[in-house]
């Protein structure tokens, strides 16, 4: 069966996002066909500090930190979110045997769809407003005028800007759930 025809700016997060499942389920391959298995249970420990090492982009973007380029955090908080889930998923495994953890699993990988869905929507409402804007310079039509006409375009990206308000939660699920597995684990060991 053919694959659905995807837009070709939607190509790099869909290959993105298969690549991180793909590196999980290898390495984890690799470790328990090298009889590392047990090495996975530690990865959670810097998937983890990783995660929390992403989160100075949020802190600025909710003017909580004023220091740091916003473009710069948001690479940081792509990459260091990225390699902190790929070793959080390796950490999972398919040998989760308790609820938790796999729910917590299942929460990060919503998480991270969820990021790469928000950042690519996003960058195509802009470029859609850009595109009319230069369109509408290109009639002649004056400043003001195209502003008017574009009111909708600019809504549209305002309103995809919040899609943090989606982005937010779901992260705040994960984190609750990975803290009750930490806990969990602590108490338990």
């Amino acid at each position: 069966m053919p694959l659905p025809h995807l837009p070709p700016r939607l190509l790099p997060s869909v290959l993105l996002f298969a690549a991180l499942l793909a590196a999980a389920v290898g390495a984890d391959a690799l470790l328990h066909h090298f009889g590392l298995a047990p090495v996975g249970r530690w990865l959670g420990i810097p998937g983890t500090l990783l995660l929390l090492l992403s989160f100075p982009y949020s802190l600025r973007k909710r003017g909580l930190l004023r220091s740091g380029s916003p473009k710069t955090l948001l690479a940081l908080h792509e990459t260091l979110s990225w390699v902190g889930a790929l070793l959080l998923l390796v950490h999972g495994g398919i040998h989760a045997n308790a609820w938790i953890p796999w729910l917590a699993l299942a929460a990060l990988v919503v998480v991270v769809a969820s990021g790469l869905t928000g950042k690519y929507l996003l960058a195509e409402a802009r470029r859609d407003l850009a595109d009319r804007r230069k369109a509408l310079a290109a009639e002649g039509v004056p400043p003001a005028e195209a502003e008017d006409r574009l009111e909708g375009a600019a809504l549209l990206v305002r309103r995809m800007q919040e899609w943090r308000s989606v982005h937010l939660p779901l992260t705040a699920v994960f984190a609750a759930l990975a803290l009750v597995h930490i806990l969990a684990t602590v108490i338990l060991w």
